[in-house]
């Protein structure tokens, strides 16, 4: 059977498929099209998220890193129980969260560190008081491979956290967004170079293109923030005066350029449930009362602390929203005499958000091949 016929125009000879061999090569094409290219972005491949555990408690003196004990969950096999640490696999923006218990009589102070160096996020509580209490604090960060989060507790006596069966001390991170520039990303499943075009063959797809919502994996609507403060902001007795936003110096995660931390705002473009997060610090002998509000003031939830004593505490919050294009989201600490939010290099004060599903309405929900 003669599978290649070989045409010779006068001076050039040139060498095409037969008619049986292109058809089938086509189908070969327009099915890898169909099937290998139909993927959601998010493929087993690019997931990695864990959640872990300690039953017991731990002394300043007797180790850096915070272990765990028990392991929930481990997806991407990327975090190590034994040492207590997460190493990125896949570039992206992570969301990290922990509770730590205090221990009696001792001050509690522990931080997320970022390649053993970055302090990203800390929980802190100097009082020293009998009572048992846990502090909670959460950031998103940008990472790329082979970086590396844990959680440090100071090296001194003084120090310790405290956990028992219950447990006390948690700690969770997952991917959010995978860097949509990353080589781990889509195949590409073309049979012929880019510039061989099979004649009666559907056009060369786009490695970057989700069939089924007819639209570039890269214009996947994606929305997160994550700031903290470096700086104390305290209340002061000026009369009533118009509501100002808490505003924030170090910005971790911008995705989508929503957030402006100059005025401490995000603006929301893609329509849909969002998820927001806050930690603040409460000042020596001052009251803490931070609001999160939306649009002009309205109160959608708030964190308060009227001890007015020495120690330094941190208290958290957090919701979700669902949100139209337009609408604002900030955070306001109250302003009068004898009111303040406590921040240092340490970061205290941090504020995250990220968008969780979009409307239905904004995405192209039709997933018949064209």
């Amino acid at each position: 059977m003669k599978f290649l016929q070989t045409l010779r125009p006068a001076g050039l000879t040139s060498c095409r498929p037969s008619r049986h061999i292109s058809h089938l090569l086509c189908l070969v094409v327009y099915l890898g099209c169909v099937t290998s290219l139909n993927i959601p972005p998010m493929t087993p491949n690019l997931r990695s998220a864990f959640s872990a555990t300690r039953s017991s408690s731990v002394l300043g003196a007797s180790q850096r890193a915070v272990t765990f004990d028990r392991l929930l969950l481990n997806i991407g096999e990327d975090f190590n129980p034994d040492t207590g640490t997460f190493r990125c696999r896949l570039p992206g923006a992570y969301y990290f969260s922990f509770t730590v218990g205090k221990f009696p009589k001792k001050i509690l102070s522990v931080m997320l560190v970022k390649n053993g160096l970055e302090v990203q996020a800390m929980a802190y509580d100097g009082y020293r008081n009998h009572g048992r209490k846990m502090q909670s604090q959460n950031i998103m960060i940008s990472l790329k491979p082979m970086d590396t989060v844990y959680l440090l507790l100071q090296e001194n006596k003084d120090y310790a956290i405290y956990s028992n069966v219950g447990p006390y001390i948690t700690f969770s991170g997952y991917l959010v967004y995978p860097d949509s520039t990353s080589s781990v990303g889509y195949l590409n499943n073309h049979l012929s170079p880019p510039d061989l075009h099979l004649p009666g063959c559907p056009p060369l797809t786009d490695a970057q293109y989700d069939w089924r919502r007819r639209r570039r994996i890269g214009d996947e609507p994606r929305s997160a923030f994550s700031v903290a403060r470096t700086t104390s902001v305290l209340g002061e007795s000026k009369g009533r005066r118009e509501r100002e936003a808490l505003k924030f110096d170090v910005e971790y995660v911008n995705i989508g350029g929503h957030f402006n931390k100059t005025s401490g705002h995000f603006t929301c473009y893609f329509p849909g449930a969002y998820y927001f997060a806050f930690t603040v610090g409460k000042h020596p002998r001052r009251a803490v009362s931070v609001k999160l509000m939306t649009g002009r003031g309205e109160v959608r939830a708030m964190v308060f602390d009227e001890d007015l004593s020495r120690r330094r505490e941190m208290q958290s919050q957090s919701l979700m929203l669902s949100l139209k294009r337009g609408d604002s989201v900030w955070l306001y600490s109250q302003q009068d005499d004898g009111f303040a939010v406590y921040s240092n290099q340490g970061r205290y004060t941090t504020f995250s958000g990220f968008l969780v599903y979009p409307d239905f309405e904004y995405m192209d929900m039709d997933r018949t091949f064209p």
